[in-house]
């Protein structure tokens, strides 16, 4: 099982690394989802999201999260062939967090380094719990 702190970790980069990962059998933890960053303009960024929710009929869909662990989980299923009976049983060996939960306080975190902010210094971003908070989620951090 790999546990993986999303902290500082670009979005995309991550749900692919996590998706590739899971179509090979892999169990995998992503804590600390609020704190994942998505590159790009903030105005934008916020825009497409606010868009996404928006979409369809709040009765038959297509339903959209707002709360970051769930958005998360979203964008690996994106990422994975979930109408086939491989990408089903791959996006349920994937499981999402806020925060760190209690059962996995004391255990080893994996950092994936090659994406983390040292190369988000020029770059502009924002992080997941802000696009959260704009689409309606209370999410503090």
């Amino acid at each position: 099982m790999q546990i993986i702190d999303a902290t500082d970790t670009i979005l995309g980069r991550l749900a692919s690394y996590v998706a590739k990962n899971a179509l090979k059998g892999e169990e995998i933890v992503i804590v600390n989802c609020e704190k994942a960053v998505i590159s790009g303009n903030k105005d934008n960024i916020l825009k497409e999201f606010k868009e996404k929710r928006d979409r369809g009929d709040r009765y038959k869909g297509p339903f959209y999260p707002r709360m970051p662990d769930r958005i998360v989980r979203r964008v690996i299923r994106g990422m994975l062939p979930y109408k086939n009976e491989k990408g089903k049983k791959a996006l349920a060996r994937v499981k999402t967090f806020i925060g760190v939960p209690d059962e996995y306080k004391n255990k080893e975190f994996i950092n994936l380094n090659d994406i983390k902010k040292e190369s988000l210094k020029d770059m502009k971003y924002v992080y997941l719990y802000e696009v959260s908070n704009y689409l309606g989620a209370n999410i503090k951090v």
